[in-house]
């Protein structure tokens, strides 16, 4: 579904990517994991075209993003961390913000009623629907936050950090939340963060980024037995280690 091949990026003097490439299949859950500033957001930004590569190539299903991203971007879902909702909006309008605007734009009434369907989809009641984004706990702006990602019923959904602010539990409901939208709707999902409990419940393979490049890429089975120094130390949170020692 997504092929990203030697996929380099820097600011300044900064390189931030060295030659990334990774291949996530159809239906697949990717998780991508790292210490912070290892390029993590670089690389969600690079294939969303927030951000533009030195060098490199992004494919979705064969074809170059570049050539086709307004096709691309309109079959995507995002989840953001903190959930960047819209305080001005209530919360059915936040839900519904692609549906009410450009090329997927329905009538107000069909918009309204999708949205009420997605929170739903989340565990969320109508009751919610003309409430404001402060009236919300954080866990329910996340689940909000999730409803708006699959309000197209996108074919490719990324996670950025979707846990982070939550307590245990409600990062628990988050993670089973996420893993069944994706697996019920048969999406694309790349997702990270530093949170190994949303590793072990969501994800069908781990890569691990490291100084700008994939260090490590295998299945949750993989990752608890693989011998790699880096992988070890950062699953297990541990502060002596070969990250340490670079850092």
């Amino acid at each position: 579904m997504i092929e990203i091949e030697s996929l380099t990026k820097s600011f300044g003097s900064k390189q931030v990517l060295r030659g990334v490439s990774l291949r996530i299949e159809r239906g697949e859950s990717l998780v991508v994991i790292g210490g912070s500033g290892t390029g993590k957001s670089v690389l969600l930004k690079c294939i969303l075209g927030l951000v533009t590569p030195d060098a490199g190539l992004i494919r979705v299903n064969g074809a170059p993003v570049a050539q086709g991203r307004e096709d691309f971007l309109s079959r995507f879902g995002m989840l953001f961390q903190g959930a960047a909702l819209f305080d001005s909006l209530s919360v059915w309008q936040n839900v519904a913000f692609r549906l009410l605007r450009g090329p997927q734009k329905r009538p107000k009434a069909e918009a309204r009623a999708v949205a009420i369907e997605k929170l739903a989809r989340v565990g969320l009641g109508p009751e919610v629907a003309d409430l404001f984004p402060a009236e919300l706990s954080g866990g329910m702006q996340k689940r909000v936050g999730l409803a708006r990602a699959i309000a197209t019923e996108p074919s490719v959904i990324f996670f950025d950090e979707p846990t982070t602010g939550l307590d245990p539990i409600m990062s628990g409901v988050i993670n089973d939340l996420i893993n069944s939208v994706v697996r019920e709707m048969g999406a694309t999902a790349i997702t990270i963060t530093h949170d190994m409990s949303s590793v072990r419940a969501i994800a069908d393979r781990v890569a691990m980024l490291h100084d700008g490049l994939i260090r490590w890429h295998g299945t949750i089975a993989d990752m608890d037995t693989t011998s790699d120094p880096y992988v070890t130390q950062f699953i297990h949170g541990r502060a002596e280690g070969p990250i340490a020692a670079i850092r």
